[in-house]
Parts: C-alpha cells; structure tokens; sequence
C-alpha cells in the first residue's frame, strides 16, 4: 500500500499520550479494544497483522458494510495496520525492530506461540528495557491453564455471570456483548497507564498480566461479594434486582419501562405522588427496602396493576416530576438517536477509503484540556505497511518491494 497522511499525529499534540508508540500484536476484541482507547488518547498504534488474513475480526459478519464486517470496525480506530508474516525471520525482526521503538506492546497469543515466534517478554525487553508489555489471555500467564484459549462466552458461563443472567425459571444467558472481553481491555488500559507512570519514576518498563477470568470474577462485585460472606448462592431474577425493591421493568397500557426505585424516600413519592397508592406507602411489610426485598411477591403485583393502567408517557412524566429514576426500554436505534446520545454527541464520522465514512461511538473519555478530533478509520489490511516500514524503520522503496516479493509483507 503507498504510504498516506490520514493518521497525522502532529493533529493531535494536545492528547495524552501524543509521542507514545504502541505495537499492537493483538487480534479480536479485548486488545484491539484496549489498543484503540490508546489511540483515542493520542498513541500512535502500529497494528500488526496476518498477511492475507488479518485480525480474526475481520471476518465476523453479518453484520457487514460493502463486504467489510462492522465487528472489526468497532475496535480498530486510529491505528495502522501494517501486514507482516512473523513466523519468517524477516517478519519476526521487523517486529523487534518496532519493539525497540515502542513504548508499549500489546499481545494475546499464547505462552506457546510466542516462545515459537521468539517474542517473548523477556526476548522484546532485551532489545528494549523501558518497554512496557501487556499479555492478555484467558486463564492468565505462568499457571497450568496458561495455554488455554479464553473467549468470552466460555468465561461468562465459567465465572458465574450465566447463572445470574436470565429470566429465574428460564436459561442461563450470556449479555448480548462480549463483556468480559471489553472490560477487560479496559483493565489493560489502567494498567498500561500506572506503568507508564511507574516508568517515568523509575525509567523501567515491565510486565503486565491480564487475565479474562480475573477481569469477570472482579466483575461480579456485589454479587461475589454476598457468596463470599455469607455463603448464599446467587440466583437468576431476570430484569429484577435481588437487594433493591422496586428496580425492575413494568408494563403499562402502551409500553414498557424501567424503574429504579432506590431508596425509602423514592418509594414514598411513588407511592404518594405517581400512582397513588398512600396505603401502601404506610404499609409496614413495604417500609423499608429490606421489607420490600422480604416480601416482594406481594408488592410487585399491585404496582403491576397500577402501571399497566397508565400510558408510558403520563407515567414517565409523573416519576420524572417526582424525581424517581425511570426509563424508556429502547431498542438500540432508538438509543442512538435518543435525546442524551444527541446532547452528548455520541456518533463521530471518520472519512474510509472504500466505504466513503464510517460511523462509530465517541470516546467516553472526555477531558477539558484535552478534546479529542474525530477518529480516523479503521484501517484496510496492511493500508500503512510502507509508512511504517519507510517513515519508522527506514526501508528503502526496493527493500520494500523485496519483502512484499518475497511474501514477508502485504
């Protein structure tokens, strides 16, 4: 591909992490996603492919938009992609000549591949002591589980969050995104950013263990936190909340919403202001959220009848006056076009080279001093492996022409 000037970093001199360099050896979703909140910040993401192939990701369809598959597109923003083969000698020094330059690699093969491929942790340190190198995997490095291929789905049914998913006399069900994967993504980004902040103190870089499993088990939260001191096993209560009474859907005469009654002072304007209901507000088996929680088979169908009574929107508007947490059950559309996705500007435009613009979800990180520019795309396969072989490393026309002959390069 001949080099271009779309990924102009000087454009963004006021992020974060401008000058910083990430060499992005992962592939699907958990470190692509970690790579690309990088690049949202200002990194200078060099992402490493197959030649031929690519990211796993990039074959994840439908969804697909003129023959490209939008999974791919959701986690590869601001990067380059440059396509080397790294099981060639070739291919594997190009790579550790990237590593020398880097400040951060970023990589989820397993213990097993990398040792084949001679890019281990300890292999990329030699060549660059203050590089900063974050494994992501499964099961997590250095135990018998190391070489396990993690995935999503098997680590929502493995750590617990399928048994609380779903209706409670239906199915375990996973969450209709891969949770696990982009929370933990998240985690590698906080962990990348305190040793970069480490490094400045001590001008070392170091190692970074990220596990999917640790990622999902922390996840659990409260949920975890109730097995572990009180030994009780969490149970499914489908759209409802096990500790907090009224926090479920309810149906009225024209539609569904969402209520978050959380405390005792909510409940008692729902009970006197929105439905009403000034009995039940007095009612002493309903005083109390732990009385509600205690007897909610009780409490539930007499709201149930009183919300199925009213229209969404009179409804809507009496919790909203009354200053009690409520929603629309909105299809995914419809909370794209919504009012807090518009008063937040959530939808960017980046120009594509073949379909003409794509359309993604901003950055949630929003910082005073720091705006962020509109992304650029999700790059093509190997859409900048002659920028970054010529303007990084130094390659010659000809010596570029050799490799991509030779099939080390795309």
């Amino acid at each position: 591909m001949q080099p271009d000037d779309e990924l102009d970093k000087t454009a963004n001199a006021a992020l974060p992490l401008t000058g910083i360099k990430v060499l992005d050896l992962s592939r699907v979703l958990a470190g692509p996603s970690a790579t690309m909140t990088l690049g949202d910040l200002g990194a200078d993401v060099w992402k490493v492919e197959q030649p031929g192939t690519g990211d796993d990701t990039r074959t994840w369809a439908p969804p697909s938009a003129s023959g490209i598959a939008t999974y791919y597109l959701a986690a590869n923003r601001n990067k380059r992609s440059i396509a080397v083969d790294l099981a060639t000698p070739e291919g594997r020094q190009i790579v550790l000549r990237l590593a020398a330059q880097a400040d951060i690699v970023v990589e989820n093969f397993r213990p097993a591949s990398l040792r084949k491929l001679g890019l281990t942790y300890d292999e990329l340190r030699a060549v660059n002591p203050r590089l900063i190198h974050c494994s992501i995997s499964g099961y997590g490095r250095g135990n018998d589980l190391e070489d396990r291929p993690g995935y999503d789905f098997i680590l929502q049914a493995e750590c617990g969050f399928m048994s609380i998913t779903g209706e409670p006399d239906g199915e375990p069900m996973r969450l209709g995104v891969a949770f696990v994967d982009l929370v933990s993504g998240m985690n590698a980004v906080q962990a990348i950013l305190a040793a970069l902040f480490m490094r400045e103190r001590t001008g070392r870089g170091q190692w970074l263990d990220i596990a999917l499993f640790d990622s999902a088990v922390f996840f659990l939260a409260n949920v975890a936190s109730g097995h572990l001191n009180t030994g009780s096993e969490p149970r499914r209560f489908g759209n409802a909340h096990p500790s907090i009474v009224p926090y479920q859907l309810f149906d009225c005469a024209d539609g569904r919403i969402a209520l978050a009654v959380g405390n005792d002072e909510q409940f008692r304007r729902l009970c006197l202001d929105v439905l009403p209901l000034p009995g039940l507000a007095a009612d002493e088996r309903f005083a109390s959220n732990r009385r509600r929680a205690e007897n909610r088979d009780l409490l539930l169908p007499i709201l149930s009848g009183h919300f199925s009574t009213t229209s969404r929107a009179e409804m809507l508007g009496r919790l909203e006056r009354a200053g009690i947490p409520a929603g629309e059950v909105k299809s995914v559309g419809e909370a794209l076009r919504s009012q807090p996705s518009v008063l937040r500007d959530s939808i960017v435009t980046s120009p594509h080279p073949v379909l003409g613009e794509t359309k993604s979800i901003r950055s949630p990180l929003r910082m005073s001093a720091a705006p962020m520019p509109a992304p650029s795309a999700p790059p093509l396969l190997g859409q900048h492996t002659d920028m970054i072989l010529s303007q990084v490393l130094g390659f010659q026309p000809d010596q570029i022409d050799a490799l991509r002959g030779g099939g080390i390069v795309q």
